[in-house]
């Protein structure tokens, strides 16, 4: 065959493998598109089925890995210890895993395997997630949210557990009626956990002004804050006197909040 023959015969298959490739991509593009409509509507297995089509289609296509991914968290039920909660839990992660090892700094995929994590009650893991997220975007108040949340949440069981085994049941006011004992080991058990705790819930306030559940939650840690006052009973009022004004401050927030969101959708007068 002379060369300028095998040259075109050559261009000729250059040209089909770039009109298949084209071709596949624009289906991916079809799937992804399909399988975003069913996940709007609800229909999650046939958004996994499309999504799936799409990355066969296209491998490289990490925005259907994505929706992939969140199509299967989306499923995930918080709490929830069933193995066929945790195989789901367990596809969102690998998949998102996958996007990860293309993009170590995706953000997106990083707060998904927090909140998956989360749910699936694996804190400790979920807290390191956080701590992803907080070096790619330290301004992201939620990450700083729910390590305040995940801390405040193991000091509540600490403190429960303990003043149960001695016959009380916590009263979110110091618990004055502990012994000396419970009360070095609440000590003991929390007083890293509500520091961190206040300081991440802090920062989360910081960032985000408005945001009423991160000081509802610094309104249940200095609760947990009063506990650890053994003996000095003017530290625990202050710490109640903190909490109080957190609720009052979460209060004010919320209340902003919904009054801003209904101006928003057009249901809300503004006041001269």
């Amino acid at each position: 065959m002379k060369l300028s023959a095998r040259i075109l015969v050559g261009a000729s298959t250059l040209l089909v493998l770039a009109s298949t490739v084209g071709c596949a991509k624009l289906k991916a593009r079809d799937r992804l598109v399909k399988g975003v409509q069913a996940f709007k509507a609800g229909r999650f297995e046939d958004a996994v089925n499309f999504f799936q089509e799409s990355i066969r289609l296209d491998p490289s296509y990490d925005v259907a890995r994505l929706d992939l991914a969140a199509a299967y968290s989306s499923q995930v039920v918080p709490n929830l210890d069933t193995p066929e909660n945790l195989k789901v839990a367990n596809q969102a992660l690998e998949q998102f895993n996958i996007v990860l090892s293309k993009n170590p700094h995706d953000v997106i995929a990083l707060r998904q395997i927090a909140s998956i994590h989360r749910n699936i009650k694996l804190y400790d893991q979920a807290r390191s997630d956080e701590l992803k997220v907080i070096a790619e975007d330290p301004n992201d108040s939620q990450a700083f949210y729910t390590i305040g949340v995940i801390d405040w949440t193991q000091a509540y069981k600490n403190a429960t557990t303990t003043l149960g085994a001695t016959g009380l049941v916590d009263d979110g006011n110091g618990n004055v009626k502990k012994s000396k004992d419970v009360c070095a080991k609440l000590q003991q058990q929390n007083a890293t956990l509500v520091q961190t705790a206040l300081e991440n819930l802090n920062k989360a306030v910081e960032i985000n002004p408005k945001y009423d559940d991160a000081m509802q939650y610094l309104n249940l840690t200095y609760r947990r804050k009063a506990d650890l006052e053994c003996g000095n009973d003017a530290a625990r009022k202050d710490d109640l006197a903190k909490a109080d004004d957190w609720v009052a401050k979460a209060t004010g927030a919320r209340k902003a909040n919904e009054a801003e969101k209904e101006k928003k959708l057009g249901g809300g007068v503004e006041m001269k």
